[in-house]
Formats: structure tokens, sequence, C-alpha cells
């Protein structure tokens, strides 16, 4: 590997013991994905099939370390069990109709098993606590403002927010970075008031979820997602929708999506050049891509990744411009598990890299571009390709390397680090 692309997981070389089942039932997920399947087991989903044994190696890599991942698994099958409802209607009905997923209790399974892989806790993140927190909400709104049921659409819309933004203050967050993880969650938005519109979207969308629920609410809204920096989420009366407000309707599919993404982007280990795509990025850290910046932000990007390891070896967990790489695996894993972006699969597999899961990082980047081949689709990102291939190569020469082993470090910033929220 080049000087930029740093041993992020020290001890992880260790391939995990591999407990991963293929075992399908009858509400398993079944859903072609760039060429191979995900299926649902008891314990976890798993990529997987007769030509593509694919593993999730986040889990197993921290038990390898010494980290407990028993809540985290919990909660990554709490997040299981709701995908497993998304049936192909339900991915496209809009946040406000939605019936079969509760996407509040899925957004606190995945802020629960984050919680898990940071901080270490004995005690796992009180689901159950924070959805009856979640309803008071709700129950909250009718108390101060029953007298709206009754009245125009309009007139209960104006109440809601001025009871969601002004009564309870909460407040849109451009946690576009780390400065503040705590927008990204949705057990901590609750708690401080402060979301990303995605998150502020979930909050909109429940309490008119458990209106609708008591009967309360006798017409239909819809709610506007912001695709700005800082406009907050604003309902409006569903009879009035114009063909310009489509873009802004979120289904549960992409609202799922808009989550995992913006963890995904906040916590990406490689945050410089924000023009680039996070693969790009990863790709350039590894030297498979052009850098287009001068040798003074080169030379930066390496002194800091020098300064990052320095305060791991010491256990000091600071992630300034270079992401979690715990945080962006699970993002990654995820939403493999969605569904939605054979993107994510290429992804996941060039952060593999950077951990030095080698083969399995070639299984994935392989299945991802084994089905771009299959779908004939066009070459949109010519660069991309290029590093794509770039990176394929040189995983293939390390693993054809005669007497290759993974190294036996174990230091690792996976065992001996805690990161409070």
């Amino acid at each position: 590997m080049s000087s930029l692309s740093c041993q992020w997981l020290c001890g992880a070389y260790v391939y995990p013991s591999g407990r991963f089942f293929n075992l399908s039932s009858s509400n398993t997920s079944n859903s072609s994905l760039a060429g191979f399947t995900i299926y649902c087991s008891n314990s976890q989903f798993t990529p997987g099939s007769s030509k593509n044994d694919l593993k999730f190696v986040l889990h197993d890599a921290l038990d390898a370390s010494g980290v407990n991942t028993t809540h985290a698994r919990i909660a990554r099958e709490g997040f299981c069990s709701q995908v497993r409802k998304l049936s192909n209607i339900e991915r496209e009905t809009s946040i406000c109709i939605n019936r079969g997923v509760d996407l509040g209790k899925t957004a606190l399974h995945i802020a629960a098993e984050d919680d898990s892989l940071v901080s270490h806790s004995s005690v796992p993140l009180p689901v159950d606590d924070f959805l009856e927190r979640l309803d008071h909400l709700s129950m909250g709104y009718c108390s101060r403002y029953s007298s709206s049921f009754t009245s125009s659409p309009e007139h209960f819309i104006h109440c809601l927010e001025k009871y969601l933004y002004v009564n309870k203050g909460f407040r849109r967050t451009g946690a576009t970075n780390q400065s503040e993880p705590r927008a990204l969650y949705l057990h901590s938005v609750l708690t401080h008031r402060s979301g990303s519109a995605s998150l502020l979207s979930l909050l909109y969308s429940e309490i008119l979820k458990m209106l609708r629920l008591w009967g309360f609410l006798s017409f239909d809204i819809e709610v506007f997602f912001p695709h700005d920096s800082s406009s907050t989420p604003r309902g409006y009366c569903k009879q009035k929708t114009k063909e310009s407000d489509q873009s802004h309707v979120m289904t549960t599919q992409s609202l799922l999506e808009e989550m995992l993404k913006d963890l995904k982007d906040a916590f990406w280990p490689f945050q410089l050049d924000h023009t680039k795509s996070p693969f790009l990025r990863a790709a350039r850290a590894a030297n498979c891509s052009e850098s287009t910046n001068d040798s003074d932000e080169s030379a930066f990007e390496l002194a800091s990744v020098k300064a990052a390891l320095h305060r791991l070896e010491r256990g000091v967990w600071t992630s300034v411009r270079f992401g979690d790489m715990r945080r962006a695996l699970s993002a990654c894993e995820r939403l493999i598990i969605l569904q939605t972006d054979p993107k994510e699969l290429r992804d996941y597999g060039a952060l593999l890299y950077h951990c030095g899961f080698y083969k399995e990082a070639l299984q994935y980047l392989t299945v991802y571009q084994d089905g771009q081949k299959e779908s004939l689709g066009l070459i949109d990102n010519v660069e991309e390709e290029e590093a794509l291939e770039k990176l394929k190569i040189r995983l293939n020469l390390i693993l054809m390397e005669e007497g290759w082993s993974p190294p036996t470090d174990n230091k690792s910033f996976l065992r001996n680090n805690s990161e409070p929220w």
C-alpha cells in the first residue's frame, strides 16, 4: 500500500470467523442486486449465493479485537426485521402514509448499533424509552392544539409546525461532517432538538402517523423534504400538490437511504475534496486515482493521517477530517441490506481494502463490476471505472503474492477507544 493508505483497522487483518448463515425462511428477503442475492437469516442479512460467498466483516472483526458486539448484533437484527417488511409497494409509499415499516424504531436501531460500536457500553441504548418519547411528542400536540383538528388543513399545518419548530424548539443542523454527529441519530435529536433534514422529516411524519392512527386527521398531508442546506421540512395539503413537489416527497425507502447516506458521508474516513465521490476519495488514498490537488494538500493529508494514527495508538479517538471507520462500515453494510444502489457494494469494498480485508474487498468489487457488465449499462463516470480497475489489479497482485498472510499486529482503534455522544 501507499503511504496514504494507512492501516485504519490495524488489528482487523485477522479474517472473521465466518459465522454467517445463508438460510432462507418464509419471511426472507430475496431481492436481486448486482448479480447476487441478499439472504435474511435469524441472525443477520448476508450477501451470498452459490457463486458469490460474500460476508459482512465489521462485527466479527470487532469481536476478534476484543470488543463485545452483542448489543450491536441485536440492534442490527432489529434493523433487518424492519427492512424485511419493505415490499416493492412499501418502498414507494410516502412516509406520511407508511404502514409496514416503523421508521422511528428503525432509526433507533441504527442509533443503538452505532452507540454500541463507539461507546463499548455494557448497557444497550434504551430503544423502547425513546419510542415512548416519540409517542409523547405526538400526545403533546394533542393536548396543546386539539382545536386544530376541526380547522382547515392550512391552519392545522401552521399549528403543527409552530409546535414542532417553536414550542419544542427542533431545528435543522447542517451535519455534513462530524462536527455534530448527534444530528444524525434519532435519540440525540429527541434529546437535543437539533437534527438533519431526514430526521426532522421522520419526526414530522411520525406525528402525522400517530394523529391519523388516533383518528384526529381527516385529510391527506405530505411532507416537503428540503434539498438545500438550511430549510426545515414543511407540510402541505396533498390535494394542492404541484408537479414540482414530486422530487421533494420522501418515500419509506428514500428516507432510510437518506439517513444512512448522511451517516456514511459524515463518517467516511477520507474527508478531503468533497467534489469527488466517496469511492474516488478512498481510491485516491490508495493511489488508485489521479489527484487534482497540489502537493501542499497532499502533504497535509499525509501529515494528518500520521497524526491520527498517533492519537489512535494512544487510545484517543478524534476524527478531524478523517471520519470513523467503524460507523462508515456499519452504514455501508446497512445500505447494502437496504438494496437501493449497487454502488454501495463498490464503496464497501474500497473500505475493506483500507482495513486489510483484501480477499473480501476483491469479492465485493468483482460482484459490483460483474453486475454492471450484466446490466449493459453505460459507464457514467470514467474516472471511477479506471480507479476501480486499478484497485482490483492491486488486490489481485496482493493476493497472488507468494507467502502473503495477514499481519499479526494487534494494535487497533477497534479495541481501546470510547467515544461519548
